[in-house]
């Protein structure tokens, strides 16, 4: 039983002097230090391995579905806009080939557990696509039917009515996620993405009459053109939407990276004094509703299965954030797709040609990845642990891995001493606990543990960590 850390102190003062640039640590080591020599021969000798453990673990897929009907200007994923459904159909041509590839890896009672629909805009694909991509999916994998499975999608309700909700409750989604970002048509304008309360409405509604077990919203603060005022009104409206989770994401400006950023004017983002007035609304609203703050940008209903399993002590993190199902080994299919088997990450081609092109050759579309050594297994339970419960047994960690923990982790311990100092944790000879003043700052405090940033400066890839 892990205690949860209830309660949660905002020092504005403390976070503008610790903000800066991070990992999210959805993994470790982060997809940085993905290389080239991790290909296919790697992913299979991962799988066999993982086949072979004494528990097989159950499967999550994930399926990357990069087509979008218009640009959203502060997106930083992998898609591809286009309405020309003719390039869909040529993905999903290849995406079958992929499962047909990738499947045979692994035992076929491994029950695929999880599934998550990710994008760009899963929604670009009409019902009768989805369902025969679902359906090869199902004659390639072990799918479940009852209540144990958690198979969600991403939706842009501004192409899904409430009809093709209930037609994905029919194919099997339990699960669906709404992003919003913001309410305000200043702001809306400024990232090009309209979109009603009414409209978002009648897609959570829709799930909920059709069965869905769970309805969650993305917001984004640090937008351009948002206000105090106006992101409090869009939190009221989400509020009353009543959803089981809520998302609020740091917006991270990177042009350089993201093209579609360019059409953003520095001028128009929040101050950073503006940037964390409204992280604390956001909060303060929520928590006010009855959220429980679960962890860096993610919020749920105290009855909600994601507060359940962190009270529980078995919640984790994914390249989906917080996830339920941490023991599962995670399948990533279609273009950038990352894959978590056994002790390796491995990410497909994150291009449409280099992906295509593995495929039509009968190959693995597998282009980077990473084979974990002991070392990173060991910082990778630390991280995970204080990101997700806030404390951390330093005796039964040691156990568990044949090491003195002081010894081992001397150094972190040296640069936790500064924090502990600023009260954002608290150390004793027995364990290390994440302070209510420490919680917004977690991702600070992790990066303690990460034996690849070193002494210097994090790489400018990395997004703000407030």
């Amino acid at each position: 039983m892990s205690p949860i850390l209830d309660t949660l102190e905002f020092d504005a003062d403390l976070i503008s002097r610790y903000d800066g640039t991070g990992p999210r640590y959805t993994s470790y080591p982060t997809a940085l230090q993905f290389h080239g020599g991790f290909g296919e021969a790697q992913l299979r000798l991962a799988a066999k391995a993982s086949n072979e453990d004494p528990i097989p673990r159950p499967l999550s897929l994930y399926v990357h579905v990069p087509f979008c009907f218009s640009p959203c200007f502060y997106c930083g994923c992998n898609r591809v806009i286009t309405r020309d459904m003719a390039k869909a159909d040529r993905y999903l041509e290849q995406l079958y080939r992929e499962a047909s590839l990738v499947a045979p890896l692994f035992d076929r009672d491994r029950p695929v557990r999880q599934l998550h629909f990710g994008g760009g805009t899963p929604n670009f694909l009409d019902i009768r696509r989805m369902a025969e991509l679902m359906d090869s999916l199902a004659r390639h994998f072990s799918f479940l039917r009852g209540d144990e499975r958690e198979y969600g999608i991403e939706l842009d309700p501004r192409f899904a009515d409430a009809g093709y909700v209930r037609a994905l409750g029919r194919l099997g989604f339990n699960r669906v996620s709404v992003g919003i970002q913001d309410f305000d048509p200043q702001v809306q304008q400024a990232v090009n993405r309209v979109q009603s309360e009414a409209q978002t409405r009648k897609v959570i509604e829709a799930a909920r009459d059709a069965g869905f077990g769970s309805a969650s919203v993305d917001l984004i603060y640090g937008l351009p053109r948002q206000s105090i005022d106006g992101f409090r009104r869009t939190l009221q409206q989400v509020i009353e939407l009543d959803p089981d989770r809520v998302a609020v994401y740091g917006y991270a400006h990177l042009p350089a990276l993201f093209k579609a950023q360019n059409q953003i004017k520095a001028t128009d983002l929040p101050d950073p004094a503006t940037r964390l007035g409204l992280l604390r609304t956001a909060l303060e609203m929520l928590t006010a509703a009855g959220y429980i703050y679960i962890g860096m940008d993610h919020f749920a209903r105290a009855n909600d299965e994601l507060a359940r399993v962190q009270q529980a002590g078995s919640l984790q993190r994914n390249f989906q954030g917080y996830s339920t199902h941490g023991g599962c080994d995670i399948v990533g299919l279609g273009v950038s797709a990352i894959s978590r088997v056994g002790d390796s990450y491995s990410q497909n081609a994150r291009d449409l040609v280099g992906y295509y092109a593995a495929l039509d050759g009968g190959r693995l579309p597998v282009a980077r990845g990473i084979a974990l050594g002991e070392d990173d297994l060991i910082r990778r339970e630390a991280i995970n642990q204080l990101m997700c419960h806030g404390w951390l047994d330093k005796a039964a960690f040691g156990e568990r891995h044949r090491l003195l923990f002081d010894v081992y982790f001397a150094e972190v311990l040296e640069r936790l001493a500064a924090m502990e100092q600023d009260g954002l944790v608290r150390m004793d000879p027995h364990q290390i606990r994440v302070t209510p003043r420490g919680r917004m700052l977690s991702r600070i405090i992790a990066m303690c543990f990460d034996a690849y940033l070193g002494g210097a400066q994090p790489a400018q890839r990395y997004s703000r960590t407030i």
